[in-house]
């Protein structure tokens, strides 16, 4: 589809999605050699934008499973619609009737009942679920399995069958082979190792936070009415802040939601009431919050103390509005 990586680049960044040279080689190899994409990463980088754009760029319908604990494979392939069969076993009363009238006995009317199982267990009754969809589906697909760390390791096992020959198996029909090659993107966020069988057969790659400059861009190009100015502030302390020794630091996605609530606000400048009121818009538990603020708000850090916290004070003092006397 793409004849090089700046295509590539192009193509993710017409659908707001700041790619790197990195990213743009991965995707362009996964697409040459259809091969499926495991992205790890910290949460919050853009790994589930990643397949959203790269749906969009491709022109495939994106299907979507979202992995949890607990998910297995019947749950993530089909299920039968039994109040479906129930209704048509109903209308076809009479018909089946007709159909075990001459059976003389209770085994040959199991016999002739077994011979019409195809009609209620076909793909008429089947509601398929996301993997199923996929394999299915009439059109190429793209999809994306996200949070792959978070399904347990028996659910990782079943899914190495389906993405090494992209068919699943329903026992009361038998093997479904995908008519299409879909486009498989995987994500984690790294809670859990996934198995090496796993990362064979995947292209990898590592998203982390992205270089000052490179979240700069995606804040003037997610949220362009933010002052330019600002924008540079508010992205110089969210890296600051992931310096800190914090719970959970802000993710691109909070930077971005908090250069909205910014620009709600109609901040002029970062200054202390601004920053008291808004940070819970980038840290989400109060005892980052807390440090944060007692960082922020000091005045006299010794410059000589070179720990990682005394550091990232030294570095948010100048988001401190003067004294005033």
């Amino acid at each position: 589809m793409f004849k090089n990586i700046t295509e590539v680049k192009s193509a993710l960044a017409a659908q707001q999605y700041i790619a790197t040279d990195e990213i743009a080689t991965v995707i362009f190899l996964a697409d040459k050699l259809q091969k499926p994409v495991l992205v790890e990463g910290p949460a919050g980088v853009g790994k589930t934008e990643l397949g959203k754009a790269w749906a969009c760029v491709a022109q495939r319908e994106l299907i979507r499973l979202q992995c949890y604990e607990g998910l297995d494979e019947t749950k993530a392939l089909y299920e039968w619609e039994y109040a479906k069969q129930m209704l048509y076993t109903q209308l076809l009363r009479d018909k089946l009737q007709d159909v075990l009238r001459d059976a003389r006995t209770l085994t040959e009317a199991a016999d002739k009942l077994a011979a019409e199982e195809d009609v209620f267990f076909s793909q008429r009754f089947l509601l398929p679920r996301p993997l199923l969809r996929a394999v299915t589906s009439d059109q190429p697909v793209a999809l994306l399995i996200d949070e792959i760390d978070r399904a347990d390791a028996e659910f990782e096992a079943f899914l190495l069958e389906v993405l090494s020959d992209f068919q699943v198996s329903v026992p009361e029909i038998g093997t479904i082979k995908a008519k299409h090659m879909p486009t498989v993107i995987l994500t984690s966020n790294n809670t859990r190792e996934l198995s090496e069988a796993l990362k064979r057969r995947c292209l990898y790659l590592f998203i982390d936070y992205p270089t000052s400059e490179a979240e700069l861009r995606i804040v003037k190009l997610k949220v362009p009415d933010l002052a330019p100015a600002m924008a540079q502030q508010a992205v110089d302390l969210v890296q600051r802040l992931r310096k800190l020794d914090l719970k959970k630091h802000p993710s691109v996605s909070e930077t971005i939601d908090w250069a909205r609530a910014l620009v709600m606000l109609n901040s002029k400048s970062l200054d202390s009431k601004t920053l008291e009121t808004t940070l819970s818009v980038l840290l989400k538990h109060e005892h980052d919050i807390q440090r944060a603020q007692r960082i922020v708000g000091e005045f006299n850090v010794s410059e000589d103390r070179d720990d990682d916290e005394d550091r990232g004070a030294n570095d948010l003092r100048k988001f401190r509005p003067p004294s005033r006397k």
